[in-house]
Order: structure tokens, then C-alpha cells, then sequence
């Protein structure tokens, strides 16, 4: 059975990390540089993100699977606390994908967003292009997809931070806490 554990970010997670997102299907739908994705990159990256964190900027951890090996990063950035919003991002390494991990770690990322946080609202989005994240979305219960018209000023930012077409998607507080208590709880 698989399950997963969100950790804190640590640099001894950083070269497992590192070869994942070494892939250029990894490291091309994410953008990042040959020197991002490198161990140094990483180390860097996780720096970042714990200091991010403490300034409350975004809330990132280190997804391991059930036998404790990292397998991705889940991040909720962009984080609005006048807004109660955040955008979340995640990714996984190649040989995890398929498996139902992403949908398990959104659960416990998203119910640490809304319960904890106190977030009214999470938006998820994915480069038109990009199928594979397009259909991780489309799966998850408790999402409204393609909610750009609705959201047209996150939907324009999603748009010119990937610097291509996005579809805008939300996950909103209520509808996925009545989800987890009915089907996780």
C-alpha cells in the first residue's frame, strides 16, 4: 500500500532530489537550469525554502513514500493572508508517477493549507501543454477545473509566470474539507 509523509526540507534529502529533478521531464516542465537541478542547486533551493518559510512566504516539504525515500517536492507559494490564498506546485520523480502519490500528498499538503493555515482558497494550475499535470488535476475529487474566467487576474499572473497559455484551477477551503471528512477522517 502506498502512503506518504511530508518532512521538512533538509539538505540530506538533496541528491536523491537532485538526480529526479535532473530529468529534463522533470527539470524542463519545471524550468530549471542544469545548475538548479544539481546538488548544489538543491542544497540552494532548500535554503531558500526554509527561509521563505520562516518569513511565511510559501510552506514547501519533501515528499517521501513508505519506505522514507524522497520522492518530489510539494509547495504552497504565493502565499496572500489578506487574501487566505496560496498557489500550490508539486513534483514528483519519473519513476514515482502513476502510482497515486501526488493525489496523497496534495490531501495532507491542502488539509495543512485550510485547517492550519486557515486558507479559503488554493489555486492549482498547469501549462496547457503540460497533459500529464493537466490529468493529475482533473482527478482530484474535490477541484474546480478551468476557473480562469472566474479568477482572471491569478489566471493572467499564472499565465505570464510560465510565460505561456495555463489553465487555473481551485481548490476551494469548504468543498475540500467536507471531501477529507467524509473520505479521509
Amino acid at each position: 500500500m502506498i502512503k506518504v509523509q511530508l518532512v521538512i526540507p533538509d539538505i540530506r534529502y538533496a541528491a536523491t532530489l537532485s538526480k529526479q529533478s535532473s530529468d529534463p521531464r522533470i527539470r524542463d516542465t519545471l524550468g530549471l537550469t542544469k545548475a538548479q537541478s544539481s546538488v548544489q542547486g538543491t542544497i540552494d533551493f532548500i535554503h531558500f525554502v526554509i527561509e521563505a518559510e520562516r518569513q511565511g512566504n510559501l510552506c514547501s516539504r519533501i515528499i517521501l513514500n513508505e519506505i522514507d525515500e524522497p520522492i518530489g517536492v510539494i509547495t504552497l507559494k504565493e502565499i496572500d493572508e489578506k487574501n487566505s490564498t496560496s498557489e500550490i506546485g508539486t513534483w514528483l520523480g519519473v519513476e514515482h508517477w502513476g502510482k497515486g502519490y501526488n493525489e496523497l500528498a496534495k490531501n495532507e499538503i491542502l488539509y495543512h493549507a485550510f485547517e492550519n493555515m486557515k486558507l479559503e482558497r488554493v489555486f492549482a494550475g498547469a501549462k496547457k501543454t503540460n497533459i500529464r499535470s493537466q490529468k493529475s488535476q482533473e482527478k482530484l475529487p474535490y477541484i474546480k477545473i478551468d476557473e480562469g474566467v472566474n479568477f482572471p487576474e491569478q489566471h493572467a499572473k499564472m499565465e505570464s509566470e510560465a510565460r505561456e497559455p495555463c489553465i487555473l484551477n481551485v481548490i476551494e477551503r469548504n468543498c475540500f474539507l467536507d471531501w477529507y471528512k467524509k473520505n479521509i477522517l
